[in-house]
């Protein structure tokens, strides 16, 4: 049995201009210490179903489907059993963490206070799982970086807290959406080797969601692709990249530069088209949608 099972998840959002759908009928599963990698570019969806299945999506949104974890249906659970699983069983990596950070604490207190939402323990104990935590991620002096306000550390090292934050409760399913975006190369070389390393420690389950398949395939087992909210392609990683059969996941796929790639020629680009133009030579590739690899 998958441990995260999606099935036909559908999310819209009210405006003033309607209703607009942001997943249109998605369906994957995470198995077991498996990694799911969740490819898009922005606006494809990922966040949104990431969010849907942490159910932490705005008022305005309207979420059908099914959505099951380890067998139960998070869909119907009550606020109180959601907020359980939240943190414990299911942890999330967010993409930005200085602004997932708490400006105005600590950050030992911060991973302590997560801490202490899942478990009865003494402000002591749950501050000394911190700075566990935080030594685990490879943080230097944690006792006294733990200290620190999130402006105090680096972008790599605030990423290591968001880590350290997220695994200190031994969840069973790492979401990580986007969480080397904003790091430079080799610091996102070193987050990747990090969470691959405790992925295997920890035996955790992970729905990896990123812009990048070169990235992707460092860390990912399985690969989906996502266009405009729906999931177009989903293999192994290495069929996906020897093999792709849809124009869409090619176009991802060659707009990868390579240490071979012709540096007199232009980097090739996927261009998305909500309509097309009667004289574009453009091919659908979703319901509604068109795409020209330029």
């Amino acid at each position: 049995m998958p441990l995260l099972e999606i099935d036909r998840l559908n999310v819209t959002f009210a405006t003033q201009s309607g209703e607009v759908a942001a997943v249109r009928d998605v369906s994957f599963s995470v198995p077991e210490s498996g990694t799911l990698g969740l490819v898009g570019e922005s606006g494809s969806g990922k966040s949104a179903t990431s969010l849907a299945i942490m159910r932490l999506l705005p008022p305005q949104a309207r979420v059908s489907g099914a959505i099951q974890f380890a067998g139960e249906d998070l869909p119907g659970l009550g606020e109180e059993a959601m907020r359980r699983i939240r943190g414990s069983g299911i942890s999330m990596i967010f993409q930005e963490p200085m602004t997932a950070l708490n400006p105005v604490m600590r950050v030992g207190d911060q991973v302590a206070e997560a801490v202490l939402a899942h478990n009865k323990l003494s402000q002591w104990e749950a501050w000394k799982r911190a700075i566990e935590a935080l030594r685990e991620v490879a943080i230097p002096e944690p006792e006294r970086r733990a200290r620190d306000y999130p402006h105090q550390l680096s972008g790599g090292q605030r990423q290591r807290v968001m880590i350290a934050m997220a695994l200190v409760n031994h969840p069973r399913l790492l979401i990580a959406d986007e969480p080397t975006t904003a790091l430079d190369v080799t610091i996102q070389a070193q987050i990747l080797d990090l969470l691959t390393e405790l992925r295997e420690k920890h035996r955790l389950a992970v729905l990896f969601i990123s812009h990048d398949l070169g990235v992707v395939s460092r860390v990912a087992d399985h690969v989906a692709v996502m266009l405009a909210g729906e999931i177009v392609e989903m293999g192994p990683v290495a069929t996906i990249f020897s093999s792709a059969t849809h124009p869409y996941t090619r176009g991802l796929i060659n707009a990868i530069p390579t240490l071979r790639s012709d540096r007199s020629r232009p980097l090739e680009t996927v261009e998305i088209q909500a309509r097309p133009a009667q004289t574009s030579p453009l091919r659908q590739v979703a319901p509604g949608h068109w795409a020209r690899l330029v």
